[in-house]
């Protein structure tokens, strides 16, 4: 089995691949301070939730766009699973071109994201990311990365309004029942869901009318499927796309 790990600012996403298949995947906390043997408690035990061991892994591919956590998760694997894992970054086959003006620049999990949504979805491609920041990877019929945009996330929005102001509350971030709010819970609600609906087709319209080409929208991240309810310009939610990329990445490579 194949153990995929994505290693996010904010949470981290395992899916254990048994083939082409997901057979389980979970979520935790991302602490940069953590050290290799508590991340690797949590894991032990979610394997064993799912009746698995960790003689089970044959295998691991991880990206992460919080660098000093891929020495530790190496760390990790190394130790307690006897595992080199394929970590996506330079010199990694990917399958996807990038053509930007430093693809250094492109985080691991949007190039996992762009292989995933090519080899699923194949034509063109806007592939929105709704994490801890809100981006958009535009993929081209060809499976180029070509270009992409970085807006804050959803949940770093609404903990500004609650840090940087004086009276405004921590809201949970749930559908408003009405655009037009009649306390300030629902009225930073409705600002935040539907203005980061409202961001969300503005950005679509603009990218589509760039590209001269109607792309297939796919959307992914922990706030997908709360904002595809509010729009209709989303095509697919796929909260699993970036797990099924390292998958591909991992086959290019295990030779």
């Amino acid at each position: 089995m194949l153990l995929a790990v994505d290693i996010g600012n904010t949470s981290t996403t395992l899916g254990v691949f048994d083939g082409e298949k997901l057979r389980a995947t979970w979520h935790m906390a991302t602490g940069v301070h953590r050290m290799s043997d508590e991340y690797a408690a949590l894991l032990f035990n979610l394997l064993r939730q799912q009746g698995l061991d960790t003689t089970d892994i044959k295998a691991v591919a991880l990206c992460s766009v919080v660098p000093p956590l891929i020495s530790t998760f190496e760390e990790l694997f190394k130790r307690y699973f006897n595992i080199e894992p394929l970590v996506v970054g330079a010199g990694i086959k990917t399958g996807v071109s990038i053509r930007m003006d430093n693809p250094r620049e492109v985080g691991a999990d949007r190039i996992a994201d762009a292989a995933a949504a090519h080899h699923l979805y194949g034509g063109s491609i806007i592939v929105i990311d709704l994490g801890t920041a809100t981006t958009f990877g535009i993929i081209s019929k060809e499976g180029d990365y070509i270009g992409g945009i970085i807006a804050t996330g959803i949940a770093t929005a609404a903990e500004a309004l609650f840090t940087r102001t004086a009276q405004l509350p921590r809201v949970e971030l749930t559908h408003p029942k009405h655009v037009i709010g009649t306390n300030t819970v629902a009225a930073i609600q409705s600002g935040i869901i539907y203005g980061y609906a409202s961001l969300v087709e503005g950005m679509l319209a603009r990218i589509q009318k760039e590209l001269g080409v109607k792309a297939k929208v796919v959307a992914t991240g922990g706030y997908a499927g709360l904002i595809a309810k509010e729009t209709g310009v989303i095509d697919v939610v796929n909260p699993d796309l970036t797990l099924i990329g390292l998958r591909l990445i991992y086959e290019l490579n295990k030779g």
